[in-house]
Order: C-alpha cells, then sequence, then structure tokens
C-alpha cells in the first residue's frame, strides 16, 4: 500500500512540474495569440538570464502548450532565415523546439515537444552556426553526424527517430537552449576536445538557430 501510495505522489508531482505558471501563460497569450512572440537577446540582461536557466518538461495536451507552439512558429517565420527556435529563446523555460527538416522533401518546420537525444554518434560534423538570440556572433562548432530523438506531439503521442546531417546538427543547437547552453559559451568548452571532422554543412548552412 505504501508503495503504491509512493508511485502515486510521484506521479500527482510530475503532473504538477509540468503546469504552465501564471507568468508563463501571461507571456504565452500576450497580444495576438496568432502572432509571433518576440525573439530573446544575450544583449538584454533579464533575457539573457532567461535563455541560460534549464528549460522543464511541457503537458502537450495544455492548451496553452498549443498556442506557444503556434506563435513560437511564427517567431520563426519572422527571421531573415532562421532554421530553428526553442522556447527560451521566447521567454519560456519549457521543452518545446521548432526544426526545419532539411532531411526531407521541401525541407518542412516541425514542431517537437519534450525532445530528448537518446543517442548521438561519436562521428562529429565541424561547421558554422549562428544564433537568432546572439547578435552578430558566429563559429565553427563540433556536432554529431547521427542523433536518435524522442518525443511528443501536441496529442500526447510518442516517436522515436534517426536524425543526420545538417538537420541533426539543427536539433542539437536547439536541444542545447533546453539545458540553457549557449553557442557564445560553448567554444570555451570545446577547447580541449578533439573529433573526427565530417563535413555535413551544404548550402543550407548559413541558417540561424
Amino acid at each position: 500500500m505504501k508503495k503504491i501510495s509512493l508511485l502515486f505522489i510521484l506521479f500527482i508531482g510530475l503532473m504538477n512540474a509540468q503546469k504552465l505558471t501564471p507568468s508563463e501563460i501571461s507571456i504565452i497569450n500576450q497580444g495576438d495569440k496568432n502572432s509571433a512572440l518576440p525573439i530573446y537577446q544575450t544583449t538584454d540582461e533579464n533575457q539573457h538570464k532567461t535563455l541560460l536557466n534549464l528549460s522543464a518538461e511541457i503537458d502537450p495536451l495544455d492548451k496553452n502548450t498549443a498556442v506557444l507552439v503556434g506563435r513560437m512558429k511564427e517567431s520563426l517565420l519572422s527571421t531573415d532565415g532562421g532554421v530553428g527556435i526553442a522556447a527560451p529563446q521566447v521567454g519560456i523555460n519549457r521543452k518545446v523546439i521548432w526544426v526545419q527538416r532539411f532531411d526531407k522533401k521541401g525541407a518542412p518546420l516541425e514542431y517537437f515537444i519534450n525532445p530528448v537525444i537518446v543517442w548521438r554518434s561519436e562521428l562529429q560534423n565541424l561547421g558554422p552556426e549562428g544564433d537568432l538570440s546572439i547578435p552578430d556572433f558566429r563559429d565553427q562548432f563540433y556536432r554529431s553526424k547521427v542523433i536518435q530523438l524522442e518525443y511528443v506531439d501536441l496529442k500526447g503521442q510518442k516517436y522515436s527517430e534517426i536524425v543526420e546531417g545538417f538537420t541533426a546538427v539543427i536539433f542539437q543547437h536547439e536541444i542545447d537552449h533546453l539545458f540553457g547552453i549557449l553557442i557564445s559559451d560553448k567554444k570555451e568548452k570545446e577547447k580541449n576536445d578533439s573529433y573526427q571532422k565530417v563535413d555535413a554543412f551544404k548550402k543550407s548552412d548559413s541558417g540561424m538557430r
């Protein structure tokens, strides 16, 4: 009986952890709910702090999650060449990202809720990256050539897939955002690392994420 009670408490705790706060709900629903949300910048001290925070999982069935997903897409579409965006970049420290799928016909934009990289290849790409939240910054970074990704959609349906090449790079960049990792800080941490270089960056390598 005690074991069942403990499991119930843990379940309730998880559900509560996924609930959006009043502050988050306010940000998500500010202004026209069909419009883009402002993209946070590292040049603003308070916005920079949000970008450095860890993101929590989000309830895919919450009606506000659907609004956030829709407005994040508008935010990405409002940029000049952006190929991905993460919820912290619009002020919400929750696990939601949009990625342009260059590995699919037509390179569609797709959203991913509570994405997790469960495997990364040892083989690495080296290529250029920029960031929608970091003005005038660009550098070369190592990323795994292939990843295995797990995530859910707005119906709570779970998915798992293998992604490679430039699209895998975008996923890794956006999921870094969910851990408060910015490419402007990443270069210093990579100084002593060594990888096998593979060029997976094609004509779309100029995209900002």
